[in-house]
């Protein structure tokens, strides 16, 4: 009787290892740990497995182009008028997804941006993602998973060494059935607004 009572006891392990693995592999961090490691093989086909990148980078140009005064600061020399922008909007997006599957393949932000496919607009968004993360951060934890349904909101924070601060950068993913997709980093404005405001107090000082 104690033999087989142990063994029930193992196998109860064994399952709810199992399952415990099996949520893991299904859930959002599953899917972000199988993006990351697209980036590092340079994998575009299974990077946009896990990430939506028209979904993404089309959010991204539309709350980018609500952030005139934050992009006067953060990209000097660009085009910063927000009917311009907005006029530029399809051709943003095209540009903003052929930098980042072109920096999936590369690895290297240089030679995306340089590939952009249109320059008319001298707006980089993967320079603009370089001055919430850049070269410097470091990630540092994944601050909170909050999953309702189908979807799920996850904070990721990242060191901003350069501030002497963190940032949270929140992603919207959605259930696909066998993975999770991110669809958009909801905060891509609030972010960059808050960047310029850092950037504007270390240069002039005060407030």
């Amino acid at each position: 009787m104690k033999r087989l009572l142990i063994l029930l006891v193992l196998v109860a392990m064994v399952a709810g290892g199992y399952f415990y693995y099996q949520s893991l592999k299904s859930g959002p961090k599953y899917s972000l740990m199988q993006a990351a490691n697209a980036v590092r093989t340079h994998d575009v086909a299974d990077f946009e497995r896990y990430v939506d990148v028209s979904s993404v980078t089309g959010s991204l140009v539309d709350q980018v182009t609500n952030q005139g005064s934050a992009l006067g600061l953060l990209n000097p020399g660009g085009m910063v008028f927000k009917g311009a922008l907005r006029l530029m909007k399809p051709q943003l997006a095209q540009a903003a997804r052929k930098e980042l599957q072109h920096y999936i393949e590369t690895g290297s932000v240089e030679a995306a941006t340089a590939a952009r496919p249109d320059k008319l607009v001298n707006v980089s968004m993967l320079g603009l993602a370089g001055k919430v993360v850049n070269p410097d951060s470091q990630f540092k934890d994944i601050k909170y998973v909050n999953e309702q349904g189908e979807q799920a909101l996850v904070g990721l924070e990242f060191t901003q060494p350069k501030y002497d601060t963190t940032l949270v950068v929140e992603l919207k993913m959605l259930n696909r059935g066998d993975h999770w997709q991110v669809t958009e980093i909801t905060n891509s404005g609030e972010l960059l607004k808050h960047v310029a405001r850092l950037e504007k107090k270390k240069i002039f000082g005060g407030k």
